[in-house]
């Protein structure tokens, strides 16, 4: 070279590192805060649930992301603060920091939460609530109230600029006036669940029926009826509940608490009350029915008075013959007795009448062979009634004589 110099070349050969360095320097690296405290959406794939409890799974973008991946764990004491746990194909948010794990060369995303996105996380989460709500008793069927036949006030808890509240007065102006209370509501938004339920609190115990209504809507529109503050709610009414929520096929929480579910909020009104047509016409109906069939009784129950009647006379008749028969065989008896009696009385006093004739029978004497005297047609009893030469007539039994008195003689003795 010129000048007589010297030019050495120093070869500096690159540092050669270990694996456990460059895996030292790549975990280094990760740890910023830029990946830390981070949440990330995905799809769950892979999903392992590891017999220490520790939750496995890869957490995929979605369709238009390249199909990238990255591997989530959750350890055991954060995963038991998750559920229901999730399942492959499941739209979640997780929580946590992005780390590498030297012993596999493994970069993995620690997640310390993992909540449910979109209507499948919402699915879950009411499935967790149905769960827990019927473990309660909010669903049961016994504790299901009447509905009552003849309301006075009706309650209705729906949001007041609705539809809702103008079918359910056209319902009931139509079927059944009466009063109506409206306890106004939001049914849709972040906080309605809340709203709800305060206004159902707020009106029982002051109308006969509470209906809790909602038009239609996606899932998402009614899921604050999905609720347990709404379902508590209704489950603590001491008021009957009657749920009319959306259409016909949608099914909330808030329809399996009630006591009677309606397809619509037009069909819960008309549940609630009857058809005052109807009404006039049954009564009709059944005030003729009365009335036919009081009439057919009358009939019937005049028909067995007469024979009542005629049975009871043919009685009356029997009987005041039998009466007069025993009273006939008793004056027939006492009339024997009598005239027995009489003739006992009257053959007493003929005996003796016949004796004293018998003894008033002057010839009486003669047939025991006495005589008897007389002298001027006077029976003579004494000696003292005759003179000599007097003329007198005997009687004897077989004839009468006349003689002379010719001498009179005295038997001082007799």
């Amino acid at each position: 070279m010129p000048g007589g110099e010297q030019v050495t070349l120093i070869s500096e050969e690159p540092e050669i590192l270990s694996v456990a360095s460059l895996s030292e320097i790549i975990r280094e690296r990760f740890d910023t805060p830029t990946l830390h405290g981070i949440s990330v959406r995905g799809e769950v794939t892979n999903y392992r649930l590891h017999s220490s409890g520790h939750m496995y799974f890869s957490l995929s973008g979605k369709s238009g992301d390249g199909g990238v991946a990255i591997d989530c764990v959750i350890w055991r004491r954060s995963a038991l603060r998750i559920s229901p746990p999730p399942e492959n194909g499941m739209d979640v948010i997780v929580h946590g920091y992005v780390d590498f794990y030297p012993p596999y060369g493994k970069t993995q995303f620690i997640a310390d939460s993992l909540i449910y996105a979109g209507a499948g996380g919402k699915y879950l989460l009411l499935e967790q609530w149905k769960r827990e709500l019927s473990a309660e008793g909010c669903f049961e069927a016994k504790n299901k109230k009447p509905i009552p036949t003849f309301p006075l006030r009706i309650g209705v808890v729906t949001s007041p600029t609705g539809a809702v509240l103008q079918d359910i007065r056209n319902v009931l102006s139509r079927r059944f006036p009466l009063d109506l209370i409206l306890s106004p509501t939001q049914v849709q938004g972040g906080n309605a669940h809340h709203d709800i339920a305060c206004a159902i609190r707020r009106i029982d115990g002051h109308v006969d029926v509470i209906i809790v209504a909602r038009g239609g809507g996606s899932f998402e529109d009614l899921f604050a009826f999905n609720h347990p503050d709404v379902i508590r709610a209704i489950a603590s009414c001491r008021t009957p509940v009657v749920s009319a929520i959306g259409h016909e096929v949608d099914v909330t929480l808030a329809d399996l608490a009630s006591d009677i579910r309606a397809p619509t909020p037009s069909a819960a009104a008309e549940l609630v009350v009857c058809d005052r047509v109807t009404l006039l016409r049954e009564h009709a109906d059944q005030k003729a029915a009365m009335q036919n069939l009081l009439l057919d009784r009358l009939e019937r129950l005049s028909t067995e008075l007469e024979e009542i009647r005629l049975r009871i006379l043919s009685r009356r008749i029997e009987r005041r013959v039998s009466d007069m028969k025993q009273a006939s065989a008793e004056l027939h008896e006492r009339l024997q007795r009598a005239i027995a009696g009489r003739l006992t009385t009257e053959r007493s006093k003929l005996a003796r009448y016949a004796a004293e004739i018998r003894s008033a029978d002057l010839r009486a004497p003669l047939r025991k062979g006495y005589a008897l005297l007389f002298a001027d047609g006077e029976m003579i009893r004494s000696v003292d009634a005759l003179l000599k030469d007097d003329s007198v007539t005997i009687y004897l039994q077989d004839g009468e004589m006349d003689a002379t008195i010719t001498e009179v003689r005295y038997d001082r003795d007799i």
